[in-house]
């Protein structure tokens, strides 16, 4: 774990003159998005920055290591980061598991334009409750899947369960702001000209997500502390790591 990124938080969490700042609870959002307008909505976002930015981030957490092999990607959704990995990463195979049908339709369809259908496919299953064409991969990813879920141990069980020996795990999410103003000003920073679908749904997402240091917790819970956590930018932090 990151203890720089724990201090962080941590300064955070103190206003200059002393006083503690009240950080406010989880609030749940539901766990599936597989509404047909909203997923056509999240299949023409534009999610280039953050997406680009999981690519980016793997490649220099893991500068130094061979790339290739199966990839696993839980909670893939219309698959842009599953294709965007692709691209970067041509060693590699990937299976994108999503439980929201409609998500993964348009990402279907995407790969076929991309001419990936070689080597990434996806399939229907929602955690933990899923079949995957092999029983276990060299590379576990995951973006944006662990603020969802009502339990957030059912991921980390899934990567366990579902990561080969000494595999590469490298998930990005959403953190939660201290509240729902700071929320808001971060969904007018970034989602300003988005749909009020989308709007709706990065507030509610912000609000539903874990601070760092909730996610320290749940890796001991799941003895997986070898894997490091950071916060990555104003509203991300990744877990990466080898098991």
């Amino acid at each position: 774990m990151s203890r720089t990124s724990f201090e962080k938080v941590e300064a955070l969490k103190n206003l200059k003159d002393g006083r503690r700042l009240v950080v406010m609870d989880r609030i749940p959002e539901p766990e599936l998005m597989n509404g047909p307008e909203q997923a056509l909505a999240y299949a023409q976002a534009d999610f280039e920055q953050p997406h680009n930015q999981f690519v980016e981030l793997f490649g220099k957490r893991f500068s130094d290591e061979k790339i290739d092999g199966y990839v696993l990607d839980l909670g893939c959704g219309p698959a842009d980061v599953t294709i965007r990995f692709a691209r970067a990463h041509p060693n590699c195979v990937i299976h994108g598991i999503d439980g929201a049908e409609n998500m993964l339709k348009h990402g279907r369809d995407a790969i076929a334009k991309q001419g990936l259908e070689a080597r990434i496919s996806l399939y229907c299953g929602r955690l933990p409750d899923i079949d995957p064409p092999r029983s276990s991969y060299d590379i576990v990813l995951s973006n944006s899947l662990l603020h969802h879920l009502h339990d957030p141990m059912v991921l980390w069980d899934c990567v366990k369960s579902y990561a080969a020996s000494k595999a590469i795990v490298f998930v990005m999410d959403l953190f939660r702001p201290a509240g729902q103003d700071e929320a808001k000003s971060l969904v007018e920073q970034y989602a300003s000209d988005e749909p009020v679908m989308l709007k709706e749904d990065f507030f509610n997402s912000l609000c539903a997500s874990f601070r760092i240091e909730e996610v320290d917790k749940q890796l001991q819970g799941a003895s997986m502390e070898r894997l490091s956590t950071e916060i990555v930018s104003d509203r991300h932090l990744i877990v990466y790591g080898r098991l």
